[in-house]
């Protein structure tokens, strides 16, 4: 295809075969050929809406004289074929533009199905297209049928999903979700206005005064509106299912948090419960008596109504939640009317009964009176505002419903604040209109006038005719500071007061009733507490925590037939304080971790203010009872070390994982700026383990000198095809990091895919670690097939050591008698394990099919077989099934399997020998040390092994004792060897030579021109001028294997130095020979070579 760029036309140059992975190119100038009309307007641009897909998926606004061509092919706001001939990826007409962006290509447009959880209640997940599959070659096989891809390219699904999407409608039907208003303004106002504005708001306002009474009222405010601006940040930052405030703090700060205050949470909720029925049975019972009706006595009465209420209130709940929230509007409209009777009071002339009793109406002189505080003996401002303070408390009724709301995110905070808002609103009003109202003493006798001539006091009741004056001495039982029923006396209508808190007190209690099972029910969910999870399932279309209510309902009633909540009541109260300050905790710790994830969409919050809430409601809780407060925080806390030591396998992108993070990025980077030092030195190892599982043994051994104190990372490298190695490594990551982390191994795993093995382990190297967290020590497994190895193998394997030293990292090599790779016994096990898997499968769909009546028969068994995937095997697997079920466990190699877990176990007392033959830094003496210092090794004494003069021994050995006591190293006995260098014995050398035949030239045995050729063939065998020039070492080898033996044969362990192979020196089928012939018929050998910088100091 041409492309002439001085017009809008488009040349092809042959005709193609459109397919649906063709991009054809446009030109999009927008001097169309259609457009040329002189038309000087400035372009239109294509406005595309994204709303409801069932109706207009697209808005196009056309440019002047274009809406023609469009309107043959929009029809319904979809594109419709008008010629037979028409393909749905013509770029060359029109419809081309009507067509959504993407949907010539695999590549997927953004859309919210990709982003939810999996079984998300809001809708199905969809899978876009993986990058391998949009990046690799489109296999040639692959048919696409026309219109699916471009359906599933653009985010409508898979197939199959249309079918789960109706399921999820159907399933929606019958749910019943609220509003913000219904949801959470109705409940959080309901439960915010309590029974104390009815009964103590006026006792408080006498006591404190009109100021400090409305600064008590504000003071609360700001906790609760606070923690309210929290709430809403948390609410915003995702989507919010139900389990209220433990849901929030759960997700914020972790399990640990939100799993010690969501069961405290939930249980304050169900006690809460018995609270406000003992109080609505308490109004009751006073009426009783006013009547003489009582049944029996004053506290059986409660008991006994107490009892009937709540299950009333269960019987509500239980019925539904649209039943419950019907309740709760009905009692917010008797309260409403209840607060407005009280205000039409205010304004009603008072008749000498009420002014006997201190209701004048608004006086400027009761209010100048009543403005400052008059704090009677044994009370002042924290204990009056300790008594207020749980009347501003319930502002979390709303969250606690959160899987009940339509649109958690936007009714939590628009409802909450707003209930805030409106409830201080009245509690103020109410303040300010009965302190301006009622004066603080009056003795409710009409007799008390004053009479002309009387002296009398300059109280605002003097000024009104009237003398209380007695008050001063003798207790009266009117007034502000007396009379708890006030507001009954000041409201137009008495009745309707009671009927408020009939409401106050029954609303609050349905509201708790309500939100301690959800919060209970989602916290069983999460099965943080294993023991709760009969808890956690739910009933109907609402999911209704019927055991929850049954759990609430016997909690409520053994607390209402204890009847003694005085004492109960304050802990209650600082339960509640705790989940708030945690809130406010949670919105801090989100902010101050600077997670990207932290998006809240409400912006009204400030992170500093948030951490002052928290602090507040910490103080708070302080002041209304310091013991209540203690306790609550000691009951945190071990359900704090409880949840951290079971450890919960869930993952919720908590702040305190962010934090984590940055404090980890933050010390990485502050060690940067840090010089190494030699006090400071710690191994920290690249261990050459494969998959962690297939070699235990070298990564045990590894894992014990450097748990806990230097970095270990366990690495493989894939090596083969890039394609197929990326794949397999990628898909193993998490589940070998997960092997580690289940084992309790404090490691990392990384792994590389190359060309070959040296050039992976190069490339890990280099680049493995971070800042100074870099690895200095190479680990490896003895290679103890190299005899029967391909020469790449050998090459490899010996590289990698020059590799290691020319990067300037320490060496290990570590040889156990029976090898480390058990990749063959797991396997083993593997299928074992699935054919053991099989057989119980089958056993219990045979058991079940027995049980089954009716005629399913033979039938059920083959329908139950098919659901368990058991299938006719193939042959093969047939083949080799019945090999694997002929093999007994006992036939393993179980001296394989032994030694796999050799370093496991505890080593009980003997001894690790040190052979410090040469100085490199120190490293060899301080393995060794930091095993000591293991649970496993500490019983095992050091051996020090070092070489010496045949006629110094002595001095030597002193001086030696000398140095590991300045370096502070604790050992048991040193050995000073003189013979190191005296010939090995004939049969040692004679093992030597027969171990290194199959790899020598013998060019010296051939004519020049055959030694030369051979020399070109085969340059990697041992010539003999390399033999002879190196024979000295060979014989240290051999010599040293005799002395090990005779020295160190019982030992646990043997940390032997490492010799080097001079690089282009010494053949690595030579070196590989010295190995074997150094390390032979031993106990387990750790071959230790530092990088010669020094690892030790005996310098403070």
């Amino acid at each position: 295809m041409s492309l002439n760029n001085t017009s809008n036309v488009f040349l092809d140059s042959a005709p193609s075969n459109s397919n649906r992975f063709q991009v054809n190119v446009i030109n999009e100038s927008h001097e169309s050929s259609a457009a040329v009309d002189n038309n000087t307007d400035p372009p239109h641009y294509e406005e595309t809406s994204f709303g409801d897909e069932t109706q207009n998926r697209f808005r196009i606004s056309f440019r002047p004289g274009n809406q023609e061509c469009y309107d043959n092919f929009l029809q319904n706001g979809e594109t419709a074929k008008t010629d037979a001939s028409f393909h749905a990826y013509d770029s060359h007409t029109n419809t081309y533009y009507l067509q959504t962006f993407g949907h010539n290509t695999v590549d997927a447009v953004p859309k919210i199905e990709y982003y939810r959880n999996t079984g998300s209640i809001s809708g199905p997940k969809v899978n876009r297209p993986s990058l391998l599959e949009i990046h690799e070659q489109l296999a040639k096989n692959v048919a696409v049928a026309p219109g699916s891809a471009d359906r599933v390219a653009n985010g409508d699904g898979m197939p199959g999903d249309e079918e789960v999407e109706n399921k999820e409608e159907e399933d929606k039907a019958g749910v019943v979700k609220f509003g913000w208003v219904k949801g959470v303004l109705v409940r959080c106002m309901l439960n915010i206005w309590g029974v104390m504005l009815f009964i103590r708001l006026s006792w408080i306002v006498g006591e404190a005064g009109i100021g400090l009474g409305v600064l008590i009222i504000l003071l609360s405010t700001m906790v609760t509106s606070i923690t309210g601006l929290s709430t809403s940040a948390i609410a915003t930052n995702g989507f919010v299912r139900g389990g209220g405030a433990y849901y929030l703090i759960s997700r914020s700060l972790g399990p640990e948090f939100g799993g010690s205050i969501g069961l405290i949470f939930a249980f304050a909720n169900a006690v809460a419960v018995a609270m406000y029925v003992v109080g609505f049975a308490e109004t009751v019972v006073d009426l009783l008596k006013e009547s003489n009706s009582m049944m029996v006595d004053p506290t059986n009465d409660i008991r006994i109504i107490g009892s009937i209420t709540v299950v009333i209130l269960l019987g509500i709940s239980v019925a539904g939640m649209e039943w419950e929230a019907k309740a709760q509007v009905i009692l917010l409209v008797i309260l409403l009317i209840a607060i407005a009777n009280f205000f039409i009071g205010t304004v009603i002339p008072s008749n000498n009964e009420k002014k006997s009793r201190g209701f004048f109406n608004y006086q400027a002189s009761i209010f100048a009176e009543n403005f400052g505080p008059s704090f009677t003996k044994g009370e002042g401002f924290f204990s009056v505002f300790a008594i207020f303070f749980p009347a501003a408390t319930g502002i979390l009724a709303g969250a606690n419903i959160s899987g009940d709301l339509e649109d958690p995110q936007d009714a939590i905070p628009r409802g909450t604040m707003l209930a805030i808002f409106i409830t201080t609103v009245a509690y103020i009003g109410v303040a300010i209109c009965v302190g301006a109202c009622v004066v603080r003493d009056a003795t409710g006798s009409m007799n008390d006038t004053i009479i002309s001539g009387m002296n009398c006091n300059v109280s605002a009741a003097c000024g009104l005719g009237y003398d209380f004056s007695r008050c001063r001495h003798e207790p009266c039982e009117y007034g502000l500071m007396n009379n708890f029923q006030v507001m009954s006396m000041v409201s137009g209508f008495g009745p309707l007061i009671t009927a408020g808190i009939f409401s106050a007190t029954l609303s609050s209690a349905l509201a708790s009733l309500v939100s301690a099972p959800k919060v209970f029910q989602a916290l069983c969910k999460d099965n943080i507490y294993k023991a709760l999870q009969f808890f956690a399932k739910g009933y109907g279309k609402n999911n209704e925590p019927l055991r929850g209510y049954i759990l609430t309902f016997v909690i409520a009633m053994a607390f209402i037939l204890i009847a003694e909540l005085n004492t109960i009541a304050p802990i209650i109260s600082n339960f509640f304080l705790a989940s708030y300050a945690l809130i406010n905790f949670s919105c801090f710790h989100a902010s101050y971790a600077k997670s990207p994830g932290w998006r809240p969409a409400y912006g009204i919050y400030n992170m500093w203010v948030s951490l002052f809430g928290a602090v507040l409601c910490c103080a708070v809780m302080f002041v209304i009872n310091w013991w209540a407060a203690v306790i609550t925080y000691v009951i945190e806390f071990f359900l704090y070390i409880y949840v951290t030591y079971k450890k919960p396998d869930v993952n919720w992108g908590s702040s305190t994982q962010a934090l984590s993070y940055v404090s980890a990025l933050d010390n990485a980077l502050e060690l940067t700026t840090v010089e190494d030092h030699v006090k400071n030195f710690r191994p920290q190892c690249i261990v050459l383990t494969g998959g962690p599982m297939t070699r235990p043994a070298l990564l045990d051994i590894t894992h014990a000198f450097t748990k806990n104190s230097g970095l270990c990372i366990c690495c493989e490298v894939f090596v083969g095809p890039r394609k197929l190695c990326v794949k397999e490594m990628n898909s193993g990551m998490a589940k070998k990091q997960a092997w580690l982390i289940k084992n309790k191994i404090k490691a990392f795993y990384a792994a590389v895919a190359a060309d070959c093995f040296r050039d992976g382990v190069r490339s890990l190297l280099q680049a493995s670690g971070l800042g100074r967290m870099k690895p200095n020590t190479l680990v490896i497994g003895y290679k103890k097939n190299w005899r029967k190895a391909p020469l790449t193998e050998i090459e490899n394997y010996v590289g990698i050591i020059h590799d290691a030293f020319d990067f300037e990292i320490g060496v290990v090599i570590v040889r156990i008698s029976q090898g480390f790779d058990i990749s063959q016994v797991l396997q083993v096990q593997d299928e074992l394990e699935k054919l053991e898997q099989e057989r119980l499968a089958l056993e219990a769909t045979i058991k079940d099919n027995e049980c089954e009546e009716g005629s399913g028969g033979i039938r059920g068994l083959f329908k139950k077989a098919s659901q368990l995937n058991i299938t006719k095997p193939t042959p093969k697997k047939d083949s080799s099934m019945n090999t694997i079920q002929s093999m007994h466990v006992g036939e393993f190699n179980q001296k394989l399997v032994e030694a796999s877990t050799q370093f496991k176990k505890k080593q009980g007392k003997g001894t690790i020998d040190v052979w410090w033959l040469f100085d490199d830094g120190g490293l060899t003496l301080l393995i060794p040390y930091i095993l000591t210092l293991r649970k496993k090794w500490k019983d095992c004494k050091l051996r020090i092994y070092v070489g010496g003069k045949i006629n110094r021994i002595e001095e030597e050995k002193i001086a030696m004792a000398s140095l590991l006591s300045k370096f502070r190293i604790k050992f048991a006995d040193i050995h000073i060897i003189g013979d190191i260098n005296i010939k090995p014995n004939k049969e040692s050398w004679k093992v030597f030579e027969e171990m290194i035949e199959p790899y020598r030239l013998h060019e010296s045995c051939k004519d020049l021109t055959t030694a030369e050729k051979l020399k070109r063939e085969t340059p990697w065998k041992i010539t003999d001028a390399e033999l002879e020039a190196v024979k000295e070492k060979s014989y240290r080898q051999v010599r040293l294997n005799e002395l090990l033996q005779e020295h160190s044969r019982a030992a646990n362990l043997i940390v032997l130095s490492l010799p080097v192979a001079r690089k282009g020196s010494i053949s690595d089928w030579l070196y590989m020979a010295w190995l074997e012939i150094l390390t032979k018929n031993l106990p387990p050998v750790l071959l230790v070579r530092g990088n010669h910088k020094n690892v030790l100091t005996f310098y403070s």
